[in-house]
Parts: structure tokens; C-alpha cells; sequence
């Protein structure tokens, strides 16, 4: 295939490899660790890409938005993953290793100047993977939406607040963390004990 063996920056607009997002972001997430740089910018992208500045924007509106496609992209390869398991508890863990192996580029990415639009996005497509594993659990039936839409996002927060702070003691203890963090999701867990 002699349009794969061209420089990248070479390829015309509609012969662009098909894994020119994927390649574009495996680039930012390069660029946020190994460069630390705290405003990244589409030129380091298209620099360490080999590609046009029109090929990054034939792809990618701005920097948020290629933050947007890869959070969609893991939601739903999480949520695929996460279908797959037996029960709500080890889709949560599923959930969780997401989180922890996410870690490194989300903190290189709070230190950027996308830190506000990163944490927004972050939440917001949290909430939304909770509410779609709630949806096929089905928890939280006698509740309202609102209610729903309230303890999801109390539970994405809290998970956020976890993930934020997470040591590699926590690691050790991922599995002893996602039954307690799954108990206060569904069962809930009495601060006085029974009565």
C-alpha cells in the first residue's frame, strides 16, 4: 500500500490512515506525560504526529473536543467491557481499572490549561456511564429521576474524589475498596449499624 508508506503529512485529506484519531491521541497522552508541558497546544500534536495542522483540525475541532472523543471512546469500550461481566460488582471494578489506569494522563492533563473543560468532561461522562450501568442493573427503581440524577452524581463525586487520591496501597486493596464502594451504591451501609 504505497499511501501507507508516505509521510503521513504527505497523505491527501481523503486517504488520511484510519487510525489517525487514535494516532493523534496516543500523541496528546504522549505529549502531557513524557514532555510535561502545562499548555498543550495543536502544534506539539501535529509536530510529534508528522502531520498538517489541517489534518489535526480535519479530525479534531480543538483540543476539548479530541479530550471529548477519547472519554467516548473509553466510555464505550468500558461499557462494552463492563456488559460483558457477570454481575455489578465486578463492572464496577471494571470501571475502577479504567479510572486507575486513566490516572497518569488525567493529572497531566489537570495540570494543562484544559484543566477546567478536562473536569467537566470527566464528570459528565462519568454520570453518564453510571446512569447507563444503573439503567441495566436496575437500581434505584422506587426512586425518582431526580433522585437518580442526585445519587449519580453524588457517586461519581465521590468516585472522582477516590481516583484523585489514589495511592498504590489502593491498588492493593482495589478489590476490598469496589465491595465497600458497591455497597454504599446499592445496599448502603449504616453509620450506627442495625437497630
Amino acid at each position: 500500500d504505497r499511501m501507507r508508506k508516505m509521510p503521513r503529512n504527505m497523505q491527501g485529506g481523503n486517504n488520511v490512515a484510519p487510525d489517525m484519531k487514535e494516532t493523534i491521541a496516543q500523541a496528546a497522552k504522549s505529549i502531557l506525560l513524557e514532555q510535561n508541558v502545562k499548555k498543550l497546544t495543536v502544534k506539539h500534536i501535529v509536530d510529534a504526529c508528522q502531520i498538517t495542522r489541517q489534518a489535526f483540525y480535519y479530525h479534531f475541532e480543538d483540543i476539548p473536543a479530541l479530550f471529548r472523543w477519547i472519554l467516548e471512546r473509553d466510555t464505550q469500550r468500558t461499557l462494552l467491557e463492563a456488559k460483558a461481566l457477570g454481575n455489578g460488582e465486578a463492572r464496577l471494578r471494571c470501571l475502577f481499572i479504567m479510572g486507575i489506569n486513566a490516572l497518569p494522563y488525567m493529572k497531566k492533563g489537570m495540570e494543562s490549561n484544559y484543566r477546567d473543560e478536562l473536569e467537566q468532561m470527566l464528570a459528565q461522562y462519568l454520570q453518564r456511564l453510571f446512569e447507563q450501568i444503573c439503567d441495566a442493573e436496575g437500581l434505584y427503581q422506587t426512586c425518582t429521576r431526580a433522585e437518580v440524577k442526585l445519587i449519580l452524581r453524588y457517586h461519581c463525586q465521590a468516585f472522582l474524589g477516590i481516583l484523585r487520591n489514589w495511592t498504590a496501597e489502593d491498588t492493593k486493596n482495589l478489590d476490598q475498596i469496589v465491595h465497600v464502594a458497591f455497597r454504599l451504591m446499592t445496599e448502603g451501609i449504616s453509620p450506627v449499624g442495625d437497630p
